[in-house]
């Protein structure tokens, strides 16, 4: 089946098979977040970004194979809220951008950086440090070397635009970070988000003007 991207609380997962790295979406509430369970395909170890909530319906995504990291995207509660008990069940690594680690109550193991490398087997992704929605969110980038890039964005851009800010010098610098590390890219690049469905920049390119004159 075609990969869409559109996932509901409650329902099944859609996986995206690219060659090197198989993508699983799931939403979860209340606050209809989604996950994602990364896996190399090459070494069969696992990742997920965002233990947001719902630990045993992450847990039966992730299976008896377990995951040897989580990443989260940034401390807002809502994108943690089944860390403590999927890294209880799992013994996995975490990561969260190293402005945001203090926010989140389960311990940081490795504090991120714009442009760290975070592994997955044999798969590189690379952190975008963004500034604006909180003080240590982070985007990862996975260049695929047989197609366009994969991003996973967070709560920094979503369908329509970027995420919620509460100053305008926080919005300036979401979109100077989502212009300068993120928009770089190819239209082709997928883009996963934090809550709903996913996008691409060549959506969303055209409508950047427009963001920064509404302000938000």
């Amino acid at each position: 089946m075609t990969y869409s991207g559109e996932v509901t609380v409650g329902g099944p997962a859609d996986v995206h098979e690219l060659k090197d790295l198989m993508i699983t979406k799931i939403a979860v509430g209340p606050m209809n977040n989604n996950a994602y369970l990364l896996r190399c395909r090459a070494t069969d170890e696992q990742l997920l970004i965002d233990a947001a909530a719902e630990a045993q319906a992450l847990l039966g995504t992730i299976g008896d194979d377990g995951i040897a990291s989580v990443v989260t995207t940034h401390r807002h509660g809502d994108h943690w809220q089944a860390l403590a008990e999927v890294v209880a069940a799992t013994g996995a690594r975490t990561y969260a951008g190293r402005e945001d680690a203090e926010g989140i109550p389960v311990p940081t193991d490795v504090p991120v950086d714009d442009a760290d490398v975070v592994r997955v087997g044999n798969v590189e992704l690379t952190a975008r440090h963004l500034v604006g929605h909180t003080p240590g969110s982070i985007a990862l980038v996975y260049d695929d070397p047989h197609g366009h890039p994969h991003v996973f964005t967070g709560d920094c851009l979503f369908p329509g635009g970027p995420g919620r800010t509460t100053h305008v010098e926080d919005f300036q610098s979401l979109m100077g970070g989502l212009e300068a590390k993120v928009f770089t890219l190819p239209d082709e690049t997928w883009i996963y988000p934090g809550h709903g469905n996913d996008t691409t920049l060549g959506d969303e390119r055209p409508h950047l003007q427009e963001w920064w004159a509404r302000g938000w």
